[in-house]
């Protein structure tokens, strides 16, 4: 058997203040809240096709057991997150407009091929990359 993947499902992220993240990806970056179990510490958020879950770190559901590894912001490089239309100069227009710092968009590659691309933080330090369209 080969597994093949078809897209990504769902990236946990683990948080200190799920209300400010929960902000942050929400009012900045457009995703729309999914669902809210506060009994477990986890909030989920609509990217597309795709779920953010927000996990209260030391909480029920954070299976990390504590602060995220030393000298690291979380578990992971960073988060891409595949937008379109991609217009660098609004979207870092809005980014800015909301605290954001982006980076210059260049042309990265990603799952689609070669495209533009920018990079910024969220409020806890995680790497966020917006990702658009392919070259055709």
């Amino acid at each position: 058997m080969r597994i093949q993947i078809r897209e990504i499902d769902h990236v946990v992220i683990r948080t200190a203040d799920t209300a400010a993240m929960t902000r942050f990806y929400c009012e900045v970056l457009g995703c729309e809240p999914e669902r809210e179990q506060r009994d477990l510490g986890l909030v989920q958020l609509r990217a597309g096709r795709s779920l953010i879950d927000l996990v209260t770190i030391g909480g029920p559901f954070d299976r990390g057991a504590g602060a995220p590894p030393a000298g690291a912001s979380g578990n992971m490089d960073h988060l891409c997150l595949r937008v379109e239309p991609f217009d660098a100069e609004a979207l870092t227009s809005h980014l800015t407009q909301h605290g954001a710092r982006p980076g210059t968009a260049v042309e990265r590659y990603g799952a689609e091929g070669l495209g533009p691309s920018l990079y910024l933080f969220d409020p806890e330090g995680n790497m966020v990359e917006l990702k658009g369209p392919p070259h055709a």
